[in-house]
């Protein structure tokens, strides 16, 4: 009996041990994965609209003019450029300068008319403006205004221009400096080559060589074109009356080394 007893033990022991080593090595239960909540995909910002450039919102349209007079007698016709399709500030502003000019010049002509002793069997005087932009499609508004004077009287009309360069994208008129890097020579540059040019034609330029000196006010009148840098010279400027004014482009090619790369000119650099 104390054999079985102790076999019983011996079993007990035995059962006690391996439960203990199964308990040390259990594997551990594991712990649910936290699920990832399927979220929507992130959505992509479609691009900014950008907004569309003034110039192209406007149309450049042409208001005419005509006026008659008597004692003294006198008829005027005038043209004038004005832009339409927007009411911003920059479009206003442009409109005013354009009306200003040609009310300026019509008051001049008419100032001149009112000390005129009439001629018999004369029509009267006249006055005539016309314009043309010379600018291409863009920001900039290059226009030259070509205008027409007879005084009742005199030994023969007269015509000169005025020029207006206006940035529409800033609202503001351009100066000749602004065209070209601070310091620059620039005008000496573009009186070299309008000398140069104006020496080759018929038109009796060494007694007027002074019109084309280097100075703001020879060139005072210019346009943006697409091919150059106009400069125009009036009657009696650089040439005798018969030759007629005189008008020489600067091809922008001409002017690179003074053009302000970033300025107005800056794209139509070669």
């Amino acid at each position: 009996m104390n054999s079985h007893i102790q076999k019983l033990m011996i079993a007990l022991a035995l059962i006690t041990v391996l439960a203990a080593t199964l308990a040390c090595g259990a594997t551990p239960t594991a712990i649910p994965a936290t699920l990832t909540p399927n979220l929507p995909p992130t959505e992509t910002s479609l691009p900014t609209q950008t907004a569309v450039p003034l110039y192209q919102q406007v149309a450049l349209t042409s208001v005419a003019y005509n006026e008659t007079g008597e004692n003294p007698a006198y008829s005027l016709k005038a043209q004038t450029p004005s832009l339409q399709g927007s009411e911003d500030a920059r479009v206003t502003n442009f409109n005013n300068e354009m009306n200003q000019l040609t009310q300026e010049e019509i008051a001049k002509f008419k100032d001149n008319v009112r000390v005129t002793h009439p001629v018999a069997g004369s029509p009267g005087s006249a006055f005539d403006q016309s314009y043309e932009v010379l600018s291409p499609p863009g920001n900039l508004l290059s226009v030259k205004f070509d205008i027409y004077i007879y005084i009742d009287g005199a030994a023969h009309p007269n015509t000169h221009s005025r020029t207006v360069n206006y940035d529409l994208e800033t609202g503001t008129d351009l100066s000749l400096d602004q065209l070209f890097l601070p310091g620059s020579n620039y005008l000496q540059v573009i009186a070299n080559y309008c000398i140069a040019q104006l020496e080759t034609r018929n038109i009796d330029f060494e007694a007027f060589a002074s019109g084309a000196d280097p100075t703001p006010a020879n060139y005072s009148s210019w346009n943006i074109t697409p091919d150059g840098l106009q400069i125009n010279f009036d009657e009696y400027q650089v040439a005798a009356y018969a030759a007629g004014p005189q008008i020489v482009t600067v091809p922008y090619a001409e002017l690179q080394s003074v053009i302000d790369p970033n300025g107005p000119l800056g794209n139509f650099l070669p």
